[in-house]
């Protein structure tokens, strides 16, 4: 049995909920956002409900990258203590946090030399990396070295897949994730978009339905299309959404019926990423088939 001594470790963006961070002693780095120049997201938060409420009343947020000085304190902290760690990291390829994980790795390695350090991109997003945070505890629990873990990983998370929808246009465009005429064309027809976050961690529209009961259906019956024909049956579904549970619960119920499956989460979307989706964003992460 390896007993070698790891810390696994994530970000705010991975939507951890509280009370596995608890069950797995997570250390995890704050992502921030704002809004004008107050800004959010470490020991200053908003409840996402106020967020979201914020934005339905046409306040406008921003999204930050991580703060290289709270990734040093927090990770030297583990360091200190003789154990290594283990990183789960937002996707590279939709913030620099992924970048400032590593760069702030690579300076404390050489202050700790007898020390490991693997960051691994999830190039995801959301519950996505909880997932992986899931798995990596199973495997550290069944005795797996950090390297090893980190291996499983980088093939494990290819079957992470990300299908989600958003209730209003206006975000995407305002990111730039959509055009303006595509956006306005779409709230006349009451368009719903679908997303789903690609192999290499971007984010890729999906085509549209007309209407939010038939979207979140929609959704629950891609998922179904996609699961893979070996299910791994010891991580959750995950649902997320901006501030609308009672579609998520729906979400959830059309999950059941479709797939079997009832072990499924279900938690807010972190304001870095809200930022983005807006209000009534809507999806459905789990393992499928590879991306």
């Amino acid at each position: 049995m390896n007993m070698e001594n790891y810390c696994i470790t994530t970000d705010s963006n991975s939507d951890l909920p509280s009370d596995l961070a608890q069950k797995y002693q997570t250390v995890i780095i704050p992502q921030y956002y704002a809004f004008g120049d107050d800004v959010y997201g470490d020991e200053k938060n908003m409840a996402p409900a106020d967020f979201y409420e914020r934005m339905r009343k046409g306040a406008l947020p921003s999204s930050m990258a991580n703060n290289p000085v709270v990734i040093r304190n927090k990770f030297e902290e583990i360091l200190k203590q003789g154990m290594d760690i283990l990183h789960i990291a937002f996707s590279s390829a939709l913030s620099g946090s992924y970048n400032n994980v590593c760069v702030t790795a690579q300076e404390l390695l050489e202050e700790y030399p007898e020390r490991k350090i693997v960051v691994v991109d999830s190039l995801n997003v959301s519950l996505a990396e909880t997932i992986l945070v899931i798995k990596a505890n199973q495997l550290k629990d069944e005795g797996r070295s950090l390297t090893d873990n980190a291996a499983f990983l980088e093939e494990y998370k290819k079957h992470i897949n990300v299908q989600f929808t958003v209730d209003d246009l206006f975000h995407l465009k305002r990111g730039g994730r959509i055009s303006g005429a595509v956006a306005t064309v779409g709230t006349a027809l009451n368009l719903k978009p679908f997303l789903s976050i690609t192999a290499e961690g971007t984010l890729s529209s999906n085509g549209t339905v007309r209407g939010r009961k038939k979207s979140i259906r929609t959704l629950a019956e891609r998922m179904r299309d996609t699961l893979s024909d070996t299910p791994d049956l010891t991580v959750p579904v995950g649902i997320v959404h901006g501030n609308c549970m009672e579609d998520a619960k729906l979400a959830a119920s059309y999950v059941k019926e479709l797939t079997g499956i009832d072990n499924i989460i279900i938690n807010d979307v972190s304001p870095s990423i809200g930022t983005h989706a807006g209000p009534g964003a809507l999806g459905i992460l789990y393992y499928g088939i590879e991306k």
